[in-house]
């Protein structure tokens, strides 16, 4: 080792002389060539080593001056590790983010920082990263509490000051190796930076340019964004002459990095071939480049020293900051930016790999340390419009371009305020949107007409800068902050200038619009400004003096906009003996525009002013601040009264985002609240409210001056007066704005979430899809939803609810400005269910701040008295065409709002103090409203505002109390008598209708009388008549008989005769199922299963490891043979020719849905009628005596040797019967159907067994209506099937398991039998034994008896013994010694040669066997059931006729069975299992469920983010998949692990499924977080995984990231779906519901 490092020390010293660069580039230039310019072609592994060598070896020793190992172990006993994490995200890794204690929703952390900080106490979100992002552990401005974890905490704060942290090292580590550093540092980081940037594709530069010089070329394949995967393979093989696979492995390369492919000769040419063959599949061709083989060699070093970097610097925080100051240290050469700007500068003429290399790179040194942040921040913003522009011509997502560091920069609240100050990075962020977006720009306005939307959408990216500026506002503002802001500010408010007015349109009159015009770029920029234009005015009410600025310059440029204006002059409007003098326009008729974000900042910003004295110095016309925004509110009401049809859908929607959450708080409520402190409270009332009619063009209305027959005309005028009455009642009520009232924005939340639940109860999710989100994502429900909602817990489906609270349904406001249209009639429905016989009253509102209390004057105004009293003439003098119940509804809100408004007045001050006179002036002027009132509170027509009209009254009257008593007394009379009036009438209608109902149930009953004594014979003969149709009530003796209940043996039960009949689901025809009559047919569902796998094996005859089995269930209805053959004929023909049919429904393998229940079906099982049988039981005791076992065993024999092969006649029920055994042929052995193959018969019988089981599993759960209907009739129709090639199957059952022949070699073993399945399969078989070819003999009942007894037996005792061989090596359990035991004991001491077994798992395997064979005894249907408790061994034994002591059958049988325990036992294969040298199955066999999962979904993401896939080594994003059968963690979706599968390229899951779930498959895809079913290569679905939050909800694709915690109830739902094999159903009814248009690829999951 000394002789080694001796010799590369000298080796550095003499080729890398310590004070000459030349001679370093010297060095590179001779080994650079010989290590990547080699003619033979390096495995990857070979070049490392080499590189690793002959080039960075040296370079270490030379860093070190001595062995590299023994320099960093010096290094590191006098360096401490680093207080920031710094790990870079890769693209779909799992982070966290703090709600509580983040500064911002950027500030997140790892998961490995996460797991160790306290914030996993707190309240988190979790998601996917984007790519590019950075842990945030350690950064003390991220976090308000807890900046580190565990990991990364120093124990005490440490000052991070640059200099003296240099200096210290230095100290520590010696001044030589700082020097070496930085010296090493100048000269590689110069050569790094050339050749990353390097465009000369066939020169080096003059210090690097080789003596003799080679002709060897490399063509190079860069990576797009305009190429898909299969256009790059395709126009590889087409070009390169490869085939597939070479194919997609050279995609992939281009993918991560670059493809060099080694030209010789013709590279122009070859150039040429690949770029016209990727023109032919796209538009753009591959960028497509030919360099010399030395340019390219020492541009593959560049970027491996970009990776050594990396590793240098994580050794210590002095090389770090050496590396960063050689970066940034200015050029000597003024006219060129330093190392890290030239880098950043040609950032986007850069690959894929070589950018990631370069972001890595300043991600553990720029953004690793403050003082080098700050300057690389100065850099960027330097460089920054150009930057922008390379990102917007690139092709590249954001997350691999340097412009997506700007979140790492521009969030940090100090910096971003030195920004501010030094760079003015507002103005510069703004002057790059504006000079980007310039193009779009006419009459400086923006015009998106043809407008390139992915170009668009890059350039909308920048708006994130800008609120990550505004994202902290300062707390001290200082004197360059404020002139570098307000700067700032005035460039934005030129922004704004070119979207005031913007999009302008026109009502179409005569013909329907024909092209609709451009929208969604005005709207997604407005979406984009939202949270901006917020901050803006956080930022400007946190300062008195920038308020101030502010306002005025945000009016100024309102004030130069010059679109939309007026035509004509102003002119005098009379009304009410009040003059308005203002210049006319019509909404209807000019050009009007929605976008008018400079008057909404201004009405922000005006409403932050608070006390207003500072504006009122100047003087405004604020009947021009109210204009604007009246005309977008007029526009939305006009096209809510469907005036503008012909403009086609464009509008519509435009005005639905007008009033939509996504940007109603930007948009409609800064209308509103303009018109509220602009208009409203500066205005003289009666001249706003003219001027509201002027715009609403209601003016000539409501003055008498025009009228019309037209009934189009007239609903439109009626619509227009409902919007305008709604827009007063919004104007005067909507307070809940901080500023406009003494309200804060809890309280503002709290009364969205109040008037959202009063529609509906909801869940948590759709409560913040409806409340708006700041700039934070944060919408403020969780620390009011308490106060206001109690929350109701999910079941197993569906999500938990919030319902609003009984005592906050007060705060409801039928007229809350946030309904729409929908919204508002559901709120009012149900509010009124919930407060039978009382009003929808207007809420108590909070009060206007003084500055804004003025707006109240415009309930009690001359104008507006007018008004109200010409809509309740409408209706009280009921002219039908002039009103509507939407009118008097917002008329009688009006009145009530007044009046509220008049008592809180009253009673907070005396009368002489109260100018609101609402109640005087409604009574006195003309009409009086109150009169107008008491007429149509009556009308048959209001019938629904029957309780809002008499409140109104009362209120009046309390007001009028308060002001005059005498006055008032005759109306406060007329008022009570017209109550009392009224309740009793109420009450007398009520008494009424309760008589009436008494009369009629008193009549009823004595015609119920009447009839029961004039038919008292029936009634009498009741029980015969239920007799007949088949339901006798249990009488004491029948239930004593049912206890005595024998299923085997000659003590065997009579079956009765019994009469079945069933209707067709088709042609509804009643049938009795007769053995000659139609036959009747079940559908039902035949598919493979590993349910009760206990480890994967394959053979036919089914072994004790219920290996791959094919199970059968049933829907359970019932059809005619022939109608189920003319529906699946239908079927197919109709299917064919129906979209993507074929995802639900497979028409090759007769797959059909269920006509009635449309469960998924691919065969049918025909009913077989029950024969009665009577049983005579003298002779059954006289054959019992002479058929003995032994006798039993050797006339069973005889017969099989004798047996013949004979077939059946084919008819109705046998052609079904051929049906579904070849089905369960067909789809268990996954072979072509053939009815003649021998194994269809033991199919059909293993399929019986199988699913007995399947049931028996999952006995203790609900039952599927499939399993119990299958049990009536399925082994009956098995039980008639084949008795072709009964003798080869009876040899096998019989023969070699149960009657082994020692002379017989490579016979099964009793441990290798599944002895339900060898019982099925006897019992099913056996009457082929009395066939003969001549004549159709069937074995007696008698015969039968001592058939099924023996072979039951035989087989119970060989399952014991079964069971005792399985349990070898365990001991004898302590307690009682029963006589069971010892009868156990006994035969183990026969079966000789092992120890004791536990007597409890025993007896747990025998139960399980006895109940399985009880369900088969069942389906026979022949003498009931027995107590299936399995508790209750002394019934089921009875029925089964074994003794209770099972081991009985071992003494009684004694001679006959120890030879046979002899020859059992004598298997070498038993040998071989007792050894261990083979795998067996222990009884009782364990329950197969899911894997357990753990209860936090973090935990799963933990283990999720530690997954490596095994076929891959890049750290590219995966999809970890868990499968949920067996535990295994799969790569799904990714080439790396693609594998074929029946010929065919398949993903990790489908490749999975095919051998761990028989096709049938159960995923979890975890960083998804949803579950994945799929039941074959081309069909699969996805459903809710059972991870809930706190809120009862499930969150697919972390959409939310909320924490997630596991639902046992929803996991035992999933458990239920794959044991009761319902994963095929589930998947056809989710495809049936959601139809695609493309399907996707299930095939490569």
């Amino acid at each position: 080792m000394c002789d080694q490092v001796g010799t590369d020390l000298s080796h550095c010293k003499t080729k890398i002389a310590s004070d000459s660069r030349a001679e370093v580039l010297q060095y590179l230039k001779e080994q650079v060539p010989q290590i990547f310019c080699l003619k033979k072609e390096l495995s990857p592994q070979e070049e490392e080593e080499l590189t690793q060598s002959q080039l960075l070896h040296p370079l270490e020793c030379f860093l070190f001056g001595e062995d590299p190992q023994q320099g960093l172990e010096k290094l590191k006993q006098g360096s401490t590790s680093s207080q920031l994490c710094g790990r870079v995200f890769k693209e779909g890794e799992t982070v966290y983010s703090c709600r509580d204690c983040a500064i911002d929703p950027t500030c997140v952390l790892c998961m490995d920082c996460f797991q160790d900080s306290v914030h996993k106490s707190h309240r988190y979100k979790m998601h996917a990263s984007a790519g590019g992002g950075f842990c945030d552990c350690g950064d003390v401005e991220a976090w308000k509490i807890g900046p580190y974890c565990s990991k990364h905490d120093p124990g005490a704060p440490t000052a991070m000051v640059t200099v003296s942290y240099i200096i210290e090292w230095e100290e520590s580590c010696g001044r030589s190796l700082y020097e070496r550093t930085e010296k090493l540092f100048r000269i590689l980081l110069p050569y790094f930076t050339d050749f990353l940037v390097w465009e000369q594709n066939f020169e080096l530069p003059a210090e690097l340019q080789p003596q003799r010089t080679d002709n060897a070329h490399y063509c190079v394949l860069y990576n797009d964004e305009h190429h898909s995967y299969d256009q790059v393979i395709y126009t590889l093989q087409r070009s390169v002459n490869c085939d597939q696979a070479e194919a997609q492995t050279h995609t992939a390369l281009i993918d991560k990095e670059v493809l060099f492919l080694h030209v010789s000769v013709n590279f122009n040419s070859f150039t040429a071939v690949l770029q016209s063959n990727s023109e032919h599949i796209s538009l753009q061709p591959l960028r497509v480049e030919i360099i010399h083989a030395a340019v390219m060699a020492h541009q593959t070093f560049a970027l491996r020293l970009g990776a050594w970097f990396q590793k240098i610097i994580s050794y210590s925080a002095g090389f770090r900051q050496a590396f960063c100051q050689v970066a940034l240290e200015p050029n000597t050469d003024r006219d060129r930016p330093c190392l890290i700007s030239r880098l950043m500068l040609h950032d986007a003429m850069m690959y894929k790999g070589a950018r990631k290399i370069v972001h890595e790179l300043i991600f553990c040194t720029m953004l690793m340390e403050t003082e080098f942040k700050r300057l690389f921040a100065i850099q960027f913003t330097k460089h920054y419009k150009r930057l922008q522009k390379d990102f917007i011509n690139d092709d590249h997502e954001r997350s691999i371009s340097i412009t997506a560091l700007s979140v790492q920069i521009f969030t940090v609240p100090t910096l971003a305020r030195q920004l501010i100050e030094e760079g003015n990075v507002i103005k510069v962020i703004v002057d790059t949107v504006l000079d980007l977006m310039r193009e779009h720009l006419k009459d400086n306005q923006f015009v998106f007409l043809g407008y390139n939307s992915e170009k668009f959408s890059r350039i909308q990216v920048i708006f994130h800068d800008l609120r990550y500026i505004l994202i902290s506002k300062p707390s001290v503002w200082t004197e360059e902050l404020r002139r570098q802001f307000l700067e700032g500010f005035r460039v934005f408010l030129g922004f704004l200038k070119c979207m005031q007015g913007m999009e302008e349109v026109k009502r179409q009159f005569g013909q329907h619009i024909v092209v609709e015009p451009e929208w969604e770029a005005g709207f997604s920029l407005q979406i984009q400004l939202r949270h901006i234009l917020a901050m803006f005015q956080d930022w400007c009410s946190s300062d008195d003096e920038i308020l101030l600025l502010a306002f005025k310059e945000c009016h100024k440029v309102l004030m130069q906009c010059n679109n939309q204006p007026f035509h004509r002059e102003a002119t005098d409007y009379y009304m009410c003996k009040h003059i308005l003098h203002v210049r006319p326009y019509k909404v209807s008729q000019e050009p009007v525009s929605i976008h008018l974000p400079i008057s909404r900042l201004l009405a922000g910003i005006r409403a932050n002013t608070q006390s207003g004295v500072c504006l009122l110095q100047v003087s405004y016309d604020y009947a021009q601040l109210a204009e604007y925004p009246l005309r977008s509110v007029v526009l939305a009401a006009q096209v809510s009264a469907e005036m503008w049809r012909r403009n086609g859908l464009s509008l519509v929607s435009q005005v639905y985002y007008y009033q939509d959450v996504k940007c109603r708080e930007e948009m409609y409520d800064k209308d509103i609240l303009m018109l509220q402190v602009g208009a409203a409270s500066k205005m003289h009332p009666n001249d706003f409210l003219m001027l509201i009619l002027l715009r609403f063009e209601l003016f000539d209305y409501f003055n008498g001056s025009c009228s019309s027959k037209d009934q189009d005309e007239l609903v439109q005028w009626n619509r227009l007066i409902e919007e305008m009455l709604y827009l007063l009642i919004v104007i005067t009520g909507e307070r809940y704005v901080p500023g406009l009232s003494q309200v804060t924005k809890e309280d503002v939340t709290m009364r969205e979430v109040i008037h959202l639940l009063c529609i509906e109860p909801m869940a948590h999710s759709s409560l913040v899809k409806g409340l708006p989100d700041n700039e934070s994502h944060e919408t403020g429900l969780e620390s009011v939803i308490t106060k206001v909602a109690t929350f109701k817990k999910p079941g197993v489906s569906g999500h938990g609810l919030y319902e609003v609270k009984k005592e906050r349904l007060v705060e409801f406001n039928p007229f809350f400005y946030h309904y729409s249209r929908s919204q508002h009639s559901k709120a009012e429905e149900s509010q009124k269910k919930r407060r039978t016989h009382e009003a929808l009253r207007p809420p108590v509102p909070p009060a206007f701040c003084p500055a804004f209390s003025s707006i109240v004057r415009v309930l009690c105004c001359d104008i507006i008295i007018h008004i109200l009293r010409l809509v309740l003439e409408g209706a009280a003098e009921d002219r039908a065409t002039h009103w509507t119940e939407g009118m008097i509804q917002r008329a009688l809100h009006l009145i009530g709002q007044a009046l509220i408004e008049e008592k809180t007045q009253l009673e907070d001050s005396t009368v002489d103090e109260v100018t609101f006179d609402f109640s005087l002036k409604a009574r006195k002027q003309g009409c009086s409203v109150f009169l107008l009132l008491s007429k149509i509170k009556g009308l048959p027509s209001l019938e629904a505002q029957k309780d809002m009209t008499p409140l109104c009254l009362n209120n009046c009257t309390v007001c009028l109390l308060h002001i005059d008593k005498s006055s008032s007394l005759g109306c406060f009379w007329f008022v009570q008598s017209a109550q009392d009036k009224e309740k009793a009438e109420r009450k007398r209608k009520a008494e009424a209708a309760k008589l009436h109902r008494q009369k009629i149930m008193a009549q009823m009953s004595a015609m119920q009388k009447n009839f029961i004594e004039s038919n008292k014979m029936l009634y009498d003969n009741m029980p015969e008549i239920n007799s007949t149709l088949g339901y006798v009530f249990p009488t004491s003796c029948d239930m004593e008989e049912k206890d005595q209940r024998v299923a085997v043996g000659p003590h065997r039960g009579s079956t009765p005769a019994e009469r079945e009949v069933l209707t067709c689901i088709l042609c509804q025809e009643e049938q009795e199922v007769v053995a000659r009559g139609p036959a009747m047919v079940l559908t039902a569902c035949v598919q493979r299963s590993t349910v009760l796998t206990q480890w994967t094996l394959y053979p036919l005859f089914m072994p004790p490891e219920l290996t791959m089995g094919t199970h059968t269930g049933s829907c359970g209805h019932v059809m005619h043979a022939t109608c189920w053959q003319k529906y699946f004929e239908a079927v197919q023909n109709t299917t064919r020719n129906r979209l993507h049919a074929e995802l639900i429904i497979d028409l090759e393998n007769g797959e059909y849905l269920c006509p009635l229940c449309k469960s998924l079906c691919n065969t049918v099982v025909p009913l077989i009628p029950l024969e009665p049988l009577t049983f005579n039981y003298e002779n059954a005791e006289i054959i019992g005596q002479h058929l003995t076992l032994p006798r039993w065993i050797q006339i069973l024999s005889a017969r099989i040797k004798g047996l013949k092969s004979v077939t059946q006649d084919n008819d109705s029920i046998v052609e079904m019967l051929v049906v579904c055994a070849t089905t369960v042929h067909r789809v268990g052995l996954q072979t072509a159907p053939n009815e003649l193959c021998p194994r269809v018969p033991l199919m059909a019988w293993n399929t019986c067994a199988f699913t007995i089981q399947a049931i028996g599993k999952i006995s203790s759960q609900r039952l599927k209506s499939s399993h119990a209907v299958i049990q009536r009739h399925f082994t009956d129709m098995l039980g008639g099937t084949w008795f072709i090639q009964a003798y080869s199957i009876h040899h096998i059952y019989f023969d070699s398991f149960l009657i082994p022949v020692m002379s017989r070699k490579n016979t099964p073993s009793i441990l290798e039998v599944d002895f339900v399945h060898l019982l099925v399969g006897l019992v099913l078989s056996v009457p082929s034994l009395y066939q003969e070819e001549t004549v159709d003999l069937q074995p007696s009942a008698v015969s039968s008896a001592y058939n099924h007894l023996h072979m039951l037996h035989l087989v119970t005792m060989a399952h014991v013994l079964q069971v005792l061989l399985s349990c070898t090596g365990t001991n004898m359990m302590g307690g009682e010694e029963t006589e069971e035991a010892r009868a156990a004991a006994e035969l183990y001491a026969t079966v000789g040669a092992f120890s004791y077994f536990w007597w409890v798992k025993l007896e747990v395997s025998i139960i399980s066997f006895i109940m399985m064979v009880h369900a088969f005894g069942l389906m026979f249907g022949s003498v009931g059931s027995a107590v299936t408790s399995q508790g209750q061994m002394e019934a089921l034994c009875s029925y089964l006729s074994l003794p209770c002591n099972v081991f009985q059958l071992f003494q009684d049988h004694r001679d006959t069975v120890t030879p046979l325990l002899q020859r059992w036992c004598g298997n070498p294969a038993i040998t071989k299992a007792l050894n261990s040298k083979t795998q067996i199955v222990r009884y009782p066999r364990r329950r197969n469920r899911l894997i357990d999962l753990p209860e936090d979904y973090s935990a799963l993401l933990n283990q999720a983010s530690h997954f490596q896939c095994p076929k891959s080594t890049d750290d590219e994003r995966k999809h970890p998949t868990l499968c949920l059968f067996c535990g295994a963690m799969l790569c799904s979706q990714s080439s790396c692990c693609l594998s074929q599968l029946d010929g065919e390229d398949v993903g990790a899951c489908t490749a999975h499924a095919a051998t761990c779930g028989a096709g049938v498959g159960m995923f979890l895809r975890i960083r998804e977080c949803e579950i994945v079913l799929m039941a074959s290569k081309t069909r699969g679905s996805t459903y809710p995984a059972p991870y809930l939050d706190d809120y009862g909800e499930t969150d697919p694709h972390l959409g939310r990231g909320n924490p997630l915690h596991l639902c046992p109830e929803r996991y035992r739902k999933l458990n239920q779906l794959w044991q009761q094999h319902c994963i095929l159903e589930e998947i056809a009814r989710s495809l049936e519901v959601v139809n695609v248009m493309f399907a996707f690829e299930w095939q490569m999951l």
